[in-house]
């Protein structure tokens, strides 16, 4: 580590901080092993900051992120024109009924993430080089929501996934760079949002959060020494860490009081789970009637969901076709015909089941207003063109949220508008009161809210 401009080794204290404190101290006292935050005396990043309490008022709002790893073909996607006036394009005339309801966007990339798959662990953290030695990922958009309001629902958030290379890839992530693993079966997340446990279940529940709120004021306590010995920054970085640990005690007491409160009621049955990977088109629908549920519901505002194209072999697209070779394979055409025409029913299928996403939506009504004006909806992708690996001109689609739509923003596709702008906006449209997100250099230009 570089020593910081103006500093001379001869007036350091006698006892360094490197001496005291390892590069990775944990605080053990009572069998407890936890990591302290980012201090100038070390270089890997242990924790986040503050959470800020954010809590808006009014309308609940939503949002989904779902991210097909593999994108569509670029050429059957991109509209032509701008605007409002702009001409469809193959997938979207699919979209066709709710032109209105979405907006669709080019020119738009994360700045600074490539290395081609690598990138999808980083569509909703905008971290970049994924693929460099030592990367680690930062906090995904899902996961910042969750830490503002995600007490104001059951679970904070959703991490959901179709046919995951589990391990490998996710959406969310952690502050720390953690990976938030996902959950493949629709029966699982079904029960978890109106089943519950028996009161045997819910007392266990109850002491695993006792417990852990218990290892958290250990921890705060034993550390208190440890402000005394650091300088002026890094006991700033304390506050903010121990600030974070009581915001962590006050959710784990939220959780704890959702665990005594009725779950809702729905006439849907428990959804039977697709035994094979290549029914990945019955998963993905499978998966938006959870989203759905679940916002129905207000179990979650917040719910991610990894499409693992790359991880999906040949796909059983209606029961009666499946494609010839696996989904990755195909993305890999080189302008075949064969390939590029499997690739359009796969991805066509993918705009039919984002179609009736939003129609289910609008369905159904809240306070007035449909389910889909309450809902942010992001489709995209890490990769603008499988077939090359780049990782520029991302198709996107943002659908719903309460945002003038039917329109075709497009930026400049070889210098890209960063697409964490569009985040910036949607962190607002929740009530977070914010106008940075990672790479993002302000909220997203042209997207106009309604009401």
């Amino acid at each position: 580590m570089s020593s910081p401009k103006g500093y001379n080794p001869a007036n350091a204290p006698h006892v360094a901080f490197q001496r005291s404190v390892s590069r990775r101290r944990f605080i053990q006292g009572t069998g407890i092993l936890m990591a302290l935050p980012l201090l100038d005396s070390m270089t890997p990043a242990f924790a986040a900051p503050a959470p800020a309490s954010a809590t808006p008022g009014g309308k609940p709002r939503r949002m989904l992120g779902i991210c097909n790893n593999l994108g569509l073909v670029p050429d059957n996607f991109f509209p032509k024109g701008a605007g409002a006036a702009y001409k469809s394009s193959p997938y979207l005339d699919l979209l066709q009924e709710h032109r209105n309801d979405f907006t669709v966007f080019s020119g738009v990339s994360h700045p600074d993430v490539d290395g081609g798959h690598p990138a999808d662990n980083c569509f909703l953290t905008a971290a970049p080089h994924p693929s460099s030695g030592g990367f680690r990922n930062t906090i995904s958009l899902d996961q910042h929501i969750a830490e503002r309001i995600g007490h104001l629902t059951r679970f904070p958030s959703m991490t959901l996934g179709v046919n995951v290379s589990r391990g490998s890839r996710s959406l969310s992530w952690t502050a720390g760079g953690i990976m938030i693993p996902t959950e493949e079966k629709p029966s699982v997340v079904f029960r978890r949002m109106f089943m519950g446990g028996s009161a045997a279940e819910i007392a266990a529940a109850e002491r695993r959060m006792d417990l852990g709120r218990s290892i958290l004021d250990a921890v705060g306590g034993q550390a208190g020494d440890l402000k005394r010995t650091v300088g002026a920054q890094d006991r700033d970085r304390l506050d903010q860490y121990f600030t974070s640990v009581r915001e962590l005690e006050k959710r784990m007491q939220m959780s704890k009081e959702w665990e005594r409160k009725p779950r809702p009621v729905t006439s849907q049955p428990v959804p039977l789970d697709p035994a094979s990977p290549k029914e990945y088109m019955d998963k993905v629908r499978l998966m938006y009637d959870m989203a759905r549920l679940c916002f129905e519901t207000d179990s979650s505002r917040a719910v991610t969901l990894m499409l693992d194209s790359v991880n999906s072999p040949a796909i059983d697209l209606d029961h009666e076709h499946t494609t010839t070779d696996g989904y990755h394979n195909l993305s890999h055409h080189g302008r075949s015909a064969q390939k590029l025409a499997q690739l359009k029913s796969i991805d066509e299928w993918h705009m039919r089941l984002l179609a009736k996403l939003m129609s289910d939506l609008k369905h159904v009504k809240e306070d007035g207003d449909t389910l889909l004006d309450r809902t942010m909806i992001l489709y995209g992708s890490n990769l603008g063109n499988a077939n090359t690996h780049v990782t520029t001109n991302l198709p996107t689609l943002f659908m719903g949220g309460g945002f003038r739509h039917g329109q075709h923003l497009a930026f400049d596709t070889e210098r890209n508008t960063p697409l964490p702008n569009l985040f910036v906006s949607m962190l607002q449209r929740l009530g977070i009161d914010q106008d940075k997100f990672a790479s993002s250099t302000g909220a997203m230009r042209g997207l106009d809210r309604v009401g």
